[in-house]
C-alpha cells in the first residue's frame, strides 16, 4: 500500500498538548510516524501542508447519521467538514432492534427523525451486518436507542413495563452490546422514552455498564425542571455505575438563562463522588427537533394516528391557544418568545420550510396555534423546527465546561433532514468563532474536545490521537481562516478552511472535494488503544 506524508505543518495531537511543527506519515491505514518521520518509503505521496494545522479527524459525538450507510449514494457531507467518526443512535432513536408485532409502530416513530430506509433482519446485530456490508464513509460508533427498545417490547403503551417486558428489554440490550453497540441513549422528552421511570433506566444502564458502555441522555427537561432532569441522570450513574453523557447541554427559555453554571456544578459534585458524568454541546443558541414537540405532553405522547385524529378535532386549536400561552410546563413556544421564535426547518414536501409559525399565520390570516396544527396535519407530523430559546452566554458556559465534547446533533445530508446550521458548521464554528475569535479556549483545547476527549470518554478504540499506531484519520485545516458559513436562512453551506481529510489513510477529501471513498470502519468499544498496523478495520 502506498503511503502519504504530510510535511511542513503544525501538529496538534488531540490530547490538549501544545501544537508543534512536524511531519506525519500515514501507511497501511494507521499513523506510522509523527514528528521526524525519517526517510520516506518508496512511492510515498508527499503533501505540503505548510501554514496549516494537522489534527486527528473530528469525532461527532452526537450524530443522527444512523441511516447514512443505507443511502443509495455515499454521503460525504460529514467528511467535508472534517468529521471522520460519528457516534450515532442518540436521543433514544436507533434503527434496531425491532420486533414483528411492533415494526409498523417503530417505522412511524423513526420517520419523525429519519428518512424511510429498508434493511433485512430484526436484531441490532442484523443491522450492523447490513451497514458493515454497505461500507462507511465515516467511522461508525452505534448506540442503542432506549426508545427503540421500548417500542420493540411494548409499542407506544404508556406506563411502566411489565416484568416480562423489562426482561425482554434487558435481553435485547445485552444482545446489542454483544453485537457491537458502544452504549445506550435515552430521549426522555420523546414518547415512548418519556414513559420510562428511573428504575427502568437504571436497569438498562446496569446492563450497559457491565459491557463497558456509556449511557447518553437527552434528559427529561431542558427548560423548567432541567435541574431535576440533570439530577436524574446523575442518579442513574450513581445507581448503575455507568458513565453518563448529558446530551446537547443547554438552558431553554428566559427563566432558565444563566443556570448552566448550576448543572456544571452538579456534575462536578457528582464526579467528586466518583460518578462519571460529562456533556456534549453544539455552538448555537437555537435548538432543533420535531415540530410536534411544541404540543403539550399528553398530545406529544400519542402515536401518530391518534395524534393526527386529535389534531383534526375542531376544539384542538382553542385548547392550544390557551395551553401554548401557559408558562407552567416545558413549552417550546413560550420559551422561544412566541410563534415568531419557531422556524419550520424541514418538511416532507418543503412548502413551509424557512418560515416561522408567525409568518405562516400571517399568510393564512390566522394565529400561530392554527398554523402549527395546519403544518402538522399537512405534513402528517413529518416536520422539524428550529427554536430560538437559548442565549450565547449560556452556550459559551456549556462549551467551556469540563468534560464537554462537541456534537452536531445532526443527520447526514442524504437524509433530507437538515434545516439547522449545526449540520454543516458545528466544528468549524467552535474552532473559528469560539476558540480563535472569542478566546473561549485555545485551539489545542478545542481540538481535544473534538478528538481525544470523546475517544476516551466513549472508549472508542484507536481514534482521536496523532500517535503512532492510531488510525490514520486526519484533518488538515487553516487556523487563520477556518469558519462556518451555514446560517439559519441558508443552512446547507459548508465551512471554509478545511482542505484535506483522510480516513484510515484514504484521501476522502482532496482540495475540498469529496472523493467518494468509503474508508470508514465500525468502531469497537474498549480503551482508546492503537490499532494493529495493517488492520484498519480494527478486528
Amino acid at each position: 500500500m502506498t503511503a502519504d506524508a504530510l510535511v511542513g505543518g503544525t501538529l496538534v495531537d488531540g490530547t490538549g498538548a501544545p501544537a508543534l511543527r512536524g511531519d506525519i506519515l500515514l501507511r497501511d491505514g494507521v499513523i506510522a510516524e509523527v514528528g521526524d518521520i525519517g526517510p520516506l518509503p518508496p512511492q510515498t505521496r508527499v503533501h505540503d501542508v505548510s501554514n496549516r494545522w494537522v489534527a486527528p479527524g473530528w469525532i461527532d459525538v452526537h450524530s443522527h447519521g444512523d441511516d447514512s450507510p443505507l443511502f443509495p449514494d455515499h454521503d460525504g457531507s460529514k467528511v467535508l467538514q472534517g468529521i471522520t467518526s460519528e457516534v450515532v443512535g442518540n436521543c433514544g432513536f436507533s434503527l434496531a432492534p425491532r420486533t414483528p408485532e411492533h415494526q409498523d409502530t417503530l417505522n412511524e416513530h423513526l420517520e419523525r427523525i429519519f428518512s424511510p430506509v429498508s434493511w433485512d433482519g430484526s436484531s441490532f446485530g442484523d443491522l450492523l451486518k447490513v451497514t458493515d456490508g454497505r461500507g462507511y464513509v465515516t467511522n461508525y460508533a452505534p448506540l442503542i436507542g432506549h426508545g427503540t427498545l421500548r417500542v420493540a417490547v411494548a409499542g407506544f403503551r404508556p406506563g411502566p413495563l411489565t416484568a416480562p417486558e423489562l426482561r425482554a428489554m434487558l435481553e435485547l440490550t445485552s444482545d446489542a452490546m454483544a453485537a457491537g453497540a458502544v452504549g445506550v441513549s435515552s430521549g426522555l422528552i420523546y414518547p415512548p422514552g418519556a414513559f420510562a421511570d428511573t428504575d427502568e433506566l437504571v436497569a438498562v444502564a446496569t446492563v450497559v455498564r457491565e459491557a463497558g458502555g456509556i449511557y447518553a441522555s437527552h434528559v427529561r427537561a431542558e427548560g423548567r425542571g432541567r435541574m431535576t432532569a440533570i439530577r436524574e441522570a446523575i442518579e442513574i450513574g450513581r445507581r448503575s455505575g455507568v458513565r453518563v453523557q448529558v446530551s446537547h447541554h443547554k438552558a431553554k427559555g428566559p427563566e432558565q438563562w444563566g443556570t448552566i453554571e448550576n448543572s456544571v456544578a452538579a456534575a462536578e459534585s457528582a464526579r467528586a463522588e466518583g460518578i462519571e458524568i460529562g456533556f456534549d454541546a453544539y455552538p448555537y443558541d437555537a435548538s432543533a427537533t420535531t415540530l410536534a414537540a411544541c404540543l403539550p405532553p399528553d398530545l406529544f405522547a400519542l402515536d401518530d394516528l391518534s395524534l393526527l385524529a386529535e389534531l383534526a378535532r375542531p376544539q384542538i386549536i382553542d385548547r392550544l391557544r390557551t395551553e401554548l400561552a401557559d408558562t407552567g410546563w416545558d413549552n417550546h413556544v413560550h420559551d422561544s418568545g412566541g410563534y415568531q421564535g419557531i422556524l419550520v426547518s424541514n418538511t416532507a414536501d418543503g412548502r413551509f420550510e424557512g418560515q416561522t409559525l408567525a409568518q405562516l399565520a400571517d399568510r393564512r390570516g390566522t394565529d400561530g396555534a392554527e398554523a402549527l396544527v395546519h403544518v402538522l396535519r399537512e405534513e402528517r407530523l413529518r416536520a422539524g423546527m428550529v427554536a430560538f430559546a437559548m442565549t450565547d452566554a449560556d452556550v459559551q458556559t456549556a462549551l467551556r465546561a469540563t468534560y464537554t465534547a462537541i456534537g452536531s446533533d445532526s443527520a447526514a445530508a442524504g437524509s433530507g433532514r437538515l434545516g439547522h446550521p449545526r449540520a454543516r458548521g458545528t466544528f468549524a464554528r467552535v474552532l473559528g468563532r469560539y476558540s480563535r475569535d472569542l478566546g473561549l479556549f485555545g485551539l489545542e483545547e478545542a481540538v481535544h474536545r473534538m478528538t481525544g476527549l470523546p475517544a476516551d470518554w466513549f472508549r472508542l478504540q484507536g481514534v482521536g490521537r496523532l500517535q503512532r499506531g492510531y488510525a490514520a484519520d486526519v484533518v488538515v485545516f487553516d487556523p487563520a481562516t477556518i469558519a462556518d458559513r451555514a446560517t439559519y436562512a441558508d443552512p446547507d453551506r459548508y465551512p471554509v478552511g478545511i482542505d484535506e481529510v483522510f480516513v484510515s489513510g484514504r484521501h476522502v477529501v482532496q482540495a475540498g472535494v469529496f472523493t467518494g471513498a468509503t474508508a470508514g470502519r465500525r468502531l469497537r468499544l474498549g480503551r482508546t488503544a492503537a490499532l494493529a498496523a495493517g488492520d484498519p478495520a480494527g478486528r
